[in-house]
């Protein structure tokens, strides 16, 4: 895999995308995300998921305690640090050429290191991928970005996005509906003489 700006925008967070991506990937998990976030204390944040998508609680523990022992080797961040492993969420960030492939026809805002015709941002629903372009729908029409150019980019929470990820984990198994407990009510009935 080949590691792009939108994986790992700094140095520090290609560097760490390097050391970190094999063990991912010998989990059976694919990098989304990877930022070394600078602050008061510092947050190496990690995104991932499978191949076909999705991600649970324990694939992320899994992740979190692989990737602490090798980081603990490599010792590659001279400050203290947390590591946070998480999914890429339903608003995801679109990091892979792929990525505009899977999520074809949901909204999307996409941003670019370098002004298009006059522009830095387009907000539209996505339109596929045509060789290295994302194509986008926006309200002049459907233009074509190449995928180099992007320097952000993510989903738009929408109802339309949520539904399909519910029906999504639905469908896979991972949502059961019996697992909820049933509301119980109390009855209004008085009690009669």
């Amino acid at each position: 895999m080949t590691v792009n700006d939108l994986i790992a925008k700094a140095a520090i967070d290609r560097r760490m995308a390097e050391i970190i991506t094999p063990v991912i990937e010998d989990l059976g998990f694919e990098l989304v995300r990877v930022r070394l976030m600078s602050g008061k204390e510092s947050i190496l944040q990690i995104m991932a998921e499978r191949p076909e998508g999705g991600i649970e609680v324990d694939d992320l523990a899994e992740i979190s305690t692989a990737v602490s022992a090798t980081l603990d080797v490599e010792d590659p961040i001279l400050d203290t640090y947390t590591l946070e492993v998480s999914s890429p969420g339903i608003d995801r960030p679109l990091t892979r050429l792929k990525d505009f492939a899977t999520f074809e026809g949901y909204e999307a805002k996409l941003e670019t290191d370098e002004l298009i015709d006059g522009r830095r941002r387009f907000k539209g629903e996505l339109a596929g991928v045509e060789d290295d372009e994302v194509l986008i729908n926006i309200e002049e029409g459907t233009i074509g970005l190449k995928f180099e150019w992007l320097s952000d980019a993510k989903l738009v929470l929408t109802d339309d996005l949520i539904k399909e990820m519910l029906r999504q984990r639905k469908q896979a198994g991972v949502l059961n509906e019996d697992a909820f407990d049933d509301i119980e009510t109390e009855g209004s009935d008085e009690e009669k003489d």
